[in-house]
């Protein structure tokens, strides 16, 4: 009896393994197909003169916000009078080595170096870190992604330390899960600072009339605001070209102005400021000011705001024009204008509420006004753009909710324009500058206005200094994992940045009872938004992988599946990459009837920043000729945009029938001969097939020369006999190719249907009630308000089939 049952049992485990043989047989992962995807793609070099161009812009989209921090820094500073001159060199010393040590040293030269292919921002370095270690967190990565020609990689030694952690990170989803959350807070903060900006730079730009009509209400400085905010952002939809175009002549004449200004202020009031180049005064002003020092670090740390835009920026422009514009024009321009400010200052300590101002020689005031006024209007953009570009990435990884994308460059591929998180940005800009209005009555109306902004700068302090601390911690794994570098350079960059970083971010601790909360509320609201969104993202995939359908189930069906195979073709959109989604069999067990063709299509998003056209589709044949099934996977990086339907539906059938038509050209071919074929004539092949279907542009991917499982090898006995053989060969794979492309044409003809699951998410009955708010309410709220799957793929209501179920995590 003992016996007798285990060998039911070594039966059943036979069973279940050769099934598991099956289907790996019939729907291995596409190794091969991948493997042969050689393209020739380079990124495109820039000539001096684009990039001379190119740095020009940069200017008006990226450096906006850091070159009118010399409007305030002085007074948030010194909010009161100053007491000693030598504060005054003591605050331009800590100005200078933080503008040299963040924006300069750290960012310029050192972080921005850690870009994606041209791509900046927190989700830019998880990228880079998601391609080095398998820390992404929803597991859809396969080893055919790594044959991407931008899916860069280095390998470890073993002993490495390198290695050590990228194992200690991967060993446990907590850490990962950590990562995710940390990527997250600082993606969320530059969102708040992109919120914040702009209501910091129009109001400051508004309260400037008061110092022409000191009678002029708080209310009308706020209205004139608001008609400021609503026409910046209106601007947006014509894209970053047009409206850098429009912004960088004023950001350049102002960078120009205020360097000439604080030339002419140091050679008139006082040079001896210069030496504040010596870090000695550092030390001085710290030992003098005690803690009311130590809580001026607010006020100084605005000489950096918006670097950590700069940085998020580089998606719209090369990295080298960004360098170049900060080491040719922006820093030199910045020294001169703080130098020169504090000259003045120390002739005249009582004008610290309006510094900038009150510098200007009496000749030029008011052309300098407008034009200062200008410069805090497009001070903005920065963080606008910068927004644009982290949604972006964070939508395509997973981690923010649908919405529209709008390319808005045909030469420049990361210039983009999302519509509804303008408006939304818009919306939160116009609240927080009509909530900041202060009602208390100051005695000098300029003043009353500039605590206004103070309020807000604190704030903005705040989640710029979080960001940094984020962007410190993943460049400390990157220099590890991607650079490789020697501990030693980690431990420098790491340390010293740390220090400063910290430092500023226990100044600005105590300035969060007067507004510093505001980003942190707001972050949080979008962190909450992001993580969710993710949570739900996960489940629904593990689901998917969960719940799918055995091929060996599909092939007992038969050929017809077990029902009707009407004519056309239909496309079953699923996260899977390999295997039968769930939706397929919801879909034939309820329905009597499928098309003669069905093609599973995965849209899948890469940690790459782009995948080249060439590489983008995989296409594979599952089951037996006569099933007519396949699977197509779509790969896109986060700068990629997923076309129009006409567009992706065209090339995807390309593929497809190219497809065939190399399927059928190796088929009977011997091991030796299959490899000759493609290494002599499969670009000639490619280049031809494509030319027959019509469209030189095609993106296509190559057959696998393993394709049946009962290819016959013939041996050769003769040189006759084997040339018989090629030319029967070549003849029977015409005539089923010919058969089978005439088939895929009348099925096209017939019509094209795209199945898409519309799968509701819910929590079980005994999970935690936070769990219940969060998937019953939050992200199904987001899913109703989102743009649907259908919208993204442009998919038409006729031709549209949504197939309902739920589950529950």
């Amino acid at each position: 009896m003992e016996m007798t049952s285990r060998i039911e049992m070594d039966e059943d485990n036979d069973n279940r393994g050769s099934m598991w043989d099956l289907d790996q047989k019939l729907d291995q992962p596409m190794d091969e197909e991948a493997g042969r995807l050689r393209n020739m793609y380079k990124e495109k070099k820039s000539s001096a003169l684009l990039l001379l161009r190119l740095a020009f812009q940069s200017l008006g989209v990226v450096y906006g916000d850091l070159g009118t921090s010399p409007l305030y820094v002085f007074y948030n500073t010194f909010p009161g009078k100053i007491e000693d001159p030598e504060d005054v060199v003591g605050a331009l010393s800590l100005i200078i080595y933080s503008l040299t040590l963040i924006p300069l040293l750290k960012y310029v030269f050192v972080v921005c170096k850690a870009n994606d292919n041209g791509q900046g921002g927190t989700f830019a370095l998880y990228s880079l870190l998601c391609r080095h270690a398998k820390i992404k967190t929803i597991p859809n990565q396969h080893r055919t992604d790594e044959e991407l020609t931008t899916y860069s990689r280095s390998t470890f030694h073993e002993q490495s330390f390198a290695a050590k952690t990228k194992r200690w990170l991967e060993r446990h989803v907590s850490r990962k899960n950590a990562l995710l959350i940390l990527v997250l807070v600082g993606t969320c903060m530059v969102i708040g600072d992109g919120i914040l900006t702009p209501a910091i730079s129009v109001l400051s730009a508004a309260g400037g009339i008061k110092v022409d009509h000191p009678g002029m209400s708080n209310g009308v400085v706020v209205v004139v605001a608001v008609v400021i905010l609503v026409g910046l952002f209106s601007l947006q939809h014509y894209g970053t070209d047009k409206v850098s175009w429009l912004f960088a002549p004023i950001v350049l004449v102002w960078f120009l102005v205020i360097g000439g200004i604080g030339i002419y202020n140091i050679w008139k009031y006082d040079s001896s400021v210069l030496k504040a180049f010596s870090p000695v005064y550092i030390y001085r002003y710290f030992r003098r000011g005690g803690k009311d020092g130590w809580t001026s670090l607010g006020g100084i740390m605005l000489s950096i705001t918006g670097t950590e835009a700069l940085f998020a920026d580089l998606s719209h422009f090369p990295v080298a024009a960004v360098q170049l514009a900060f080491t040719v024009v922006v820093f030199p321009c910045l020294l001169l204008a703080y130098s020169g400010q504090a000259a003045y200052l120390m002739s005249n300590r009582d004008h610290v509420v309006d510094a900038f101002y009150r510098s200007i020689p009496d000749s030029i005031y008011w052309p300098v006004f407008i034009i200062a006024t200008a410069a805090a209007i497009v001070a903005s953009q920065a963080t606008i753009t910068a927004t644009f570009s982290i949604i972006k990435q964070a939508l395509a990884l997973g981690c923010f909710p649908r919405v529209k994308v709008v390319h808005t460059s045909k030469k420049f591929l990361g210039q983009i324009y999302v519509p509804d998180i303008n408006w939304i940005l818009m919306i939160l800009c116009i609240a927080v500058t009509a909530g900041f209005k202060n009602q208390n009555q100051i005695g000098n109306a300029y003043e009353r206005v500039a605590l206004n902004c103070i309020i807000i700068y604190i704030t903005a302090g705040t989640a710029v200094v979080i960001v940094m601390l984020v962007t410190t911690l993943l460049m400390t794994l990157i220099m590890i994992l991607v650079w490789r570098c020697h501990w030693i350079l980690v431990l420098l960059f790491t340390g010293l940045s740390l220090v400063v970083e910290c430092t500023y971010f226990s100044a600005v601790l105590f300035k969060v009872d007067q507004g510093g909360w505001v980003p942190l509320v707001i972050a949080a609201a979008f962190l909450l938004i992001m993580y969710v969104w993710h949570y739900g993202t996960l489940k629904r995939y593990e689901f998917e992988m969960h719940s799918k359908v055995s091929m060996a189930w599909i092939l007992g069906l038969g050929p017809s599946l077990g029902l009707v195979r009407v004519p056309g073709i239909g496309l079953v959109y699923t996260e899977l990459a390999s295997g039968v989604p769930h939706i397929f069999s919801h879909f034939i067990t309820n329905l009597p009837a499928i098309h003669s063709v069905v093609v599973f299509v995965c849209v899948k998003y890469l940690p790459v920043y782009t995948v080249p056209e060439e590489e983008r589709f995989l296409v594979k044949r599952i089951g037996p000729k006569n099933f007519h099934m396949f699977r197509c996977v779509a790969r896109y990086g986060y700068k990629d945009l997923h076309k129009k339907d006409d567009e992706f539906e065209k090339k995807l059938f390309d593929s497809l029938f190219l497809f065939v038509r190399l399927e059928s050209m190796m088929e009977g071919c011997s091991d030796s001969d299959e490899y000759s074929l493609y290494g002599q004539q499969t670009e000639r092949s490619r280049e031809g097939l494509l030319n027959n279907n019509g469209n030189g542009n095609t993106i296509t991917s190559y057959a696998d020369t393993t394709i049946s499982s009962v290819d016959s090898i013939v041996p050769v006995k003769s040189p006759m006999q084997g040339s018989m053989t090629v030319r029967s060969s070549e003849h029977v794979s015409s005539q089923t190719e010919t058969d089978e492309l005439e088939f895929l044409n009348s099925c096209r003809d017939a019509g094209v249907v795209h199945i898409l699951g519309n799968t509701v998410v819910r929590a079980r009955r005994e999970s935690r009630f936070y769990k219940k708010i969060a998937i019953d309410y939050v992200y199904a709220f987001l899913r109703k308000i989102c743009r649907e799957h259908s919208v993204i793929f442009n998919v038409p209501h006729e031709s549209l089939l949504n197939v309902g179920q739920v589950f529950y995590v």
